[in-house]
């Protein structure tokens, strides 16, 4: 099973910045597809961003040219820096890890993003 821990979360004023990281239990290289999902309050979970074993990012539109994933494959680790940060980015953000041995799909516990105003 693939543990996935993560990190970051916190209050921050509009404007500002935070850096989320996800810390996998076993080498990226076996993971297909790692990214961050978010879900508000009575809102639907959404696709933040997500990075393929390849190299290919794919963000969501309210977040493209805020928001960069990026990986370090030495500590198995992969990061959401959050620039620009919105109210409307308020929400639970979650990892997501997909295996690539038969894509069995994972999810860290989630951590809290909240921006004031």
């Amino acid at each position: 099973q693939v543990h996935l821990v993560e990190s970051g979360g916190g209050l921050v004023q509009a404007g500002g910045s935070l850096r989320l990281s996800c810390a996998a239990s076993e080498s990226i290289f076996g993971i297909n597809t790692m990214g961050w999902y978010r879900q508000a309050p009575g809102k639907q979970r959404e696709l933040v961003a997500s990075i393929t074993s390849g190299g290919i990012t794919n963000y969501a539109d309210s977040v493209k040219g805020r928001f960069t994933l990026s990986r370090d494959n030495a500590k198995n680790t992969v990061y959401l820096q959050m620039n620009s940060l919105k109210p409307e980015d308020t929400a639970v953000y979650t990892c997501n890890a997909v295996r690539r041995i038969g894509l069995t799909s994972y999810w860290g516990q989630g951590t809290q993003v909240t921006v004031s105003s």
